[in-house]
């Protein structure tokens, strides 16, 4: 047989398919009208894996494993049809919505914002490319931010979330969840590094270096090249720049950025020395209240999954039918838990779309745990 003739037969039975997909989505409609009668809810585990059995019985063994992510994808779409045509809509649909109707046309040019560290601090740099005219408060913990903010003595804070080398920081993750805070704005900052000491100091001098753990992790090649230098870690680069110079020490240097030279009196032993040249830091700006400006078209999602084949896969199969593009999936070990992980997302969507609102809220009721982190523009 030609391959022209055997694409016609496909052709054919897609039709087929095709009728039976509306006829099976319109069954589905009539099953939501009966569950809502009945008072019976949208989720019945029992009855899916009912009919996995079942499919996986006629299909036979060499299609068992394609049937078993055919037709979760369809339950995943039974389920959401049922959902909108009964109005179940999710708190967070709501939130959503409440959101985009009370955030204000224009991101705020002025704020009292929190930032971690000490003056010249990368988050400080962050800062004022965020906000034309900020009233900083210092915070020595990534915590203290966050309590700043809940305690309402600063309207927003601002974070590093991920490095391009060193990857992301996981304990602002943790304390994202932890306080249920939103991702507002985010912004990419080049950050190169440069080996400060003390005037008269020269590198052959130098015993001791020290930076926040991200920039010891950033220049890691030239701290294996001089293993006779201890590297020290400290909250975080700035606070590594002050503390070398209130030290006096000329055995002393700090990996922190050029702008902390000038600050603390300094001088530069090296210049652009860390491992990459495309060394990029993300920083998030967060709220403790919901807010989606206007062109916010970046999404951020903390979430687990079920301990069983396919899972992800299932997931990512959400995104890929509404054509989203996912630019961060990562995933890491959850302290205290056999084998479970959770997972970051990123992707990009606007949370105006009726069809991203409305998947997130499925998502938010099908997984067990599931955090919305926020509906953002990233500033470059």
């Amino acid at each position: 047989m030609e391959l022209n003739e055997l694409r016609q037969q496909i052709n054919d039975i897609d039709i087929q398919l095709a009728q039976l997909f509306a006829k099976r989505m319109d069954t589905t409609l009539a099953v939501a009208r009966y569950k809502k009668d009945h008072n019976l809810p949208v989720l019945d585990r029992s009855r899916e894996r009912q009919v996995l059995a079942r499919i996986a019985e006629i299909v036979g063994e060499p299609y068992e494993q394609y049937s078993r992510v055919l037709w979760n994808t369809l339950f995943d779409l039974s389920r959401s049809c049922q959902n909108k045509a009964l109005s179940q809509g999710s708190q967070l649909e709501e939130r959503i919505r409440l959101a985009l109707e009370k955030t204000p046309q224009l991101f705020p040019s002025k704020a009292a914002v929190a930032v971690q560290g000490v003056e010249g601090a990368y988050s400080q740099q962050a800062c004022d490319k965020l906000f034309s005219l900020p009233s900083i408060l210092y915070f020595n913990q990534f915590e203290g931010v966050f309590q700043a903010v809940r305690e309402g003595l600063c309207r927003y804070g601002i974070l590093p979330i991920e490095n391009s080398s060193a990857g992301s920081v996981t304990a602002v993750y943790d304390l994202m969840k932890q306080y249920n805070f939103h991702i507002v704005r985010s912004i990419k900052l080049k950050v190169d590094h440069a080996l400060l000491a003390n005037p008269g100091a020269r590198l052959e001098d130098i015993r001791e270096i020290v930076s926040h753990d991200q920039g010891l992790s950033q220049c890691s090649e030239f701290l294996k090249q001089h293993p006779e230098i201890k590297a020290v870690p400290m909250a975080n680069t700035a606070a590594a720049a002050q503390y070398a110079a209130q030290s006096g020490r000329k055995d002393v240097a700090a990996i922190s950025s050029r702008s902390c030279a000038q600050l603390y009196g300094l001088q530069t032993l090296l210049e652009n020395f860390q491992n990459s040249d495309h060394n990029y830091t993300r920083f998030i700006c967060i709220s403790k209240e919901l807010e989606i400006y206007p062109g916010a078209s970046k999404i951020s999602l903390t979430l687990t999954l079920p301990h069983q084949p396919g899972s992800l896969y299932n997931l990512i199969s959400r995104f890929s039918a509404l054509g989203l593009n996912l630019t961060k999936l990562e995933s890491r070990p959850m302290p205290g838990k056999d084998f479970e992980f959770m997972f970051y997302f990123d992707f990009d969507a606007s949370c105006y779309a009726p069809e991203t609102a409305a998947m997130l809220g499925d998502l938010s009721r099908d997984l067990e745990s599931f955090t919305f982190l926020g509906s953002y523009s990233e500033v470059f």
